[in-house]
Order: C-alpha cells, then structure tokens, then sequence
C-alpha cells in the first residue's frame, strides 16, 4: 500500500507549535483540566490505575456516547484514538481494490486519501461556494449510482462551516440506499452549531451507515485524543478486529475523563463554551476580512471555528501560506490541501487578542503584496 503524503498534516505537524500565531486550528482553544473538572474530581485522578482499559471503551463512556444517539446500543460504539482513528478503521474494513467511493470536497483530506491507498476508484461530490457550499441535486444523482461501495460526507463541513440542507440530505440518503452503498458520516464539528441547534446525526437515518465522533472540535478537548465511531452491530465487531491490530485501547485516563465530559449537563457546558467563543470571534474575522474590499470573499460557517474564503491575489495557495510563514510567522491552511486552490481557511476559534494580533500580521503582508502589484 503507497500512502500519498497528508500536506495538512505535515505542514501543521512541522509549524503549528513553533509560530508565533497559529491560525491554522480548527477547533476552539482548548481547556485546562481545572476548567473541566472540580478540585474533587481532579483529586479522584490519583486513584485512576493506570491499566489497559477495555479495548472497545468501557461501559461508563460508551453509556455517555449512547446518549448522543437515540435508540443505540452502547455495543453498536467503538471507542478510538481521536476521530482519525475512527476513519482509519473505517476505511481498512469497508474497502476492497476496485471499489467506487464517492467523497465530498472540499473535505479534510484523510479518507480521501485512504480510500486511494487501499485501491479505491475515489469519485468527487462537490459542494458549490454559489450553492452556500451545498452539492447540487443533480451532482448528487450523477456520482452516486449502483456500483457505488461507500459515500463519505464531512457535516458540519470541514473546511467550510456549512450543513447539508435537509432536502439534499434527504436526497443523499435515498440515493446511497438505492445505490446499496454505505455511508460514512464525519460528525466531529456537530455540536459547534453557531445558532445552538444541533445537527442532527446520520446515525439511524439509513441501514448501512457509520457515523464518526470526537472530543477535539466541539469540546475544545483535542489532547485527549478521543474520538468514537457508531454503526451497525456486525459492523462494529468486524471493526474491534482490526482496533485490536492498532492501537488497542485509548489511556486509562483519557477514558476516564472523556466520560466526564460527556456527562450531560457538562457537554452541554461545553459546547455553550465552543459557541460563546464562536459567536464572539466570528465578527471579529468578518470585519477583518471585509476591510480588504473585494480581495476576499467568503459565505459565514453555520458551524465550527474556521472559515473558508476565496481571495483575489495571483498566488498559489500553498505558495501564500508558505510566504505568510516566512514573512510573518503566522500558520493558515491553503485551500488546495482541500484540492480548492486560491481559497484560506482560517482558524478564528483562539482567543481574541491572539486572533487579532495573528491576523494583524497577516494584514501586513497582504497591504505589501498589495504595493507590488
């Protein structure tokens, strides 16, 4: 198996902790653990043994996990090392050579890139920036057909905020059943919903679906490094055999404090937490943006801490960044490790003065690039 190199990844493994602004996250700044916890639970943590955990999570988190899902069976969960495990496992166990995979762009890239690593015919459904960074109707008939193995959707988007409307989800759904496919749903950004109003999940929409989960982006709890996939009992089964040749179980205090979070009226805590800080931050970028007139242009995310803009400079994306990088010290995401060349994302779920001030440096490279055209 050839793996193509994950750009994002790199780029943020290399620069994201070495900047002096980091405008490339896509989550909320994260909490401390006296943010998440009382002086009495913290106190507890002394007394957690520090063993293997059971390998599919144990019975007190998936019971947490289960309420995220009306109707599940907390074995119909698989608790993972981050969501990005959850994909990786997905993928290994569903896909065969040959199979057509139809995957949504613009996307976080990790699937799309397994599904060609593991022999994948990889076919793209694209949402349209004119649509409200929505697919077509008719797009949705053409890629998805008979023949068709898995359908992969990222909702909330990743990298543009936005939510499948409920007529061309509907319309999804019946074609993924029509096409006998399965389908995969990336659901780590539900939660962060700007209006407060949760998306509603995938999971027990259809018959042959699995839906993916995580702490890192509506919870601002990304160093857990805990993440869920839910789906149908056999599928579940089939996957623990291949969680079981990877990393086996996540930390003994990882499983520990992710049921805390999940605890009902702590969730609800902190994803209030995610949209105070997105509701707050989201003008400040805006504002931002539109003070360089018709050099950006962008559609407001309905969800997550990132925004994703077209620009109007005669620049490569990636060949951007990497200058903004150079010059300013400041990480943002070009639009083509999305396979969407002269757009950004941007990060805007930092706290504001740091959010400020990266952007400020930003402005100033963008006001002498202005100067040599």
């Amino acid at each position: 198996m050839k793996l193509d190199m994950f750009k994002m990844e790199r780029m943020q493994s290399l620069w994201e902790n070495a900047v002096d602004y980091n405008l490339s996250e896509s989550g909320v700044h994260p909490l401390t653990l006296n943010e998440l916890l009382s002086a009495e639970e913290i106190k507890e943590l002394t007394g957690v043994e520090l063993g293997y955990t059971q390998t599919n999570g144990t019975p007190p988190l998936r019971q947490q996990i289960a309420r995220l899902y009306p109707g599940i069976d907390p074995e119909n969960i698989m608790v993972t090392a981050g969501s990005s495990e959850a994909n990786f496992l997905l993928m290994w166990s569903l896909i065969e050579p040959g199979d057509k995979v139809v995957f949504e762009l613009p996307n976080y890239l990790q699937m799309w890139g397994l599904a060609k690593a593991f022999g994948a015919r990889v076919e793209p459904l694209w949402l349209k920036e004119e649509l409200g960074w929505q697919p077509a109707p008719e797009d949705i008939n053409r890629v998805i057909t008979p023949g068709t193995k898995l359908v992969i959707l990222t909702n909330p988007n990743n990298p543009t905020g936005s939510i499948l409307k409920p007529g061309l989800r509907e319309k999804i759904i019946q074609r993924v059943e029509e096409a006998g496919a399965w389908l995969i749903a990336d659901e780590v950004y539900r939660g962060a919903e700007i209006s407060g109003e949760e998306t509603a999940s995938f999971y027990g929409q259809l018959k042959q679906v699995a839906v993916v989960g995580g702490l890192s982006k509506a919870y601002g709890l990304p160093g857990l490094r805990l993440g869920w996939l839910a789906g149908p009992g056999e599928l579940v089964r089939k996957i623990w055999t291949y969680h079981d040749y990877t990393t086996i179980s996540v930390s003994a205090l990882t499983d520990h404090l992710a049921a805390k979070a999940l605890e009902p009226d702590r969730r609800l805590k902190l994803l209030n937490r995610t949209r105070d800080i997105i509701r707050h931050n989201l003008p400040l970028l805006e504002k931002w943006l539109q003070s360089f007139g018709l050099q950006f242009s962008y559609q407001a995310p309905s969800a997550g801490a990132i925004l994703f803009t077209a620009y109007n400079y005669d620049y490569n994306s990636t060949r951007l960044v990497e200058q903004i990088l150079k010059e300013k010290n400041v990480l943002l995401v070009p639009g083509d490790h999305f396979e969407l060349d002269r757009h950004l994302r941007l990060g805007f779920g930092s706290r504001p003065e740091y959010l400020q001030a990266g952007l400020g440096r930003v402005a100033e490279f963008l006001t002498e690039l202005n100067k040599k055209r």
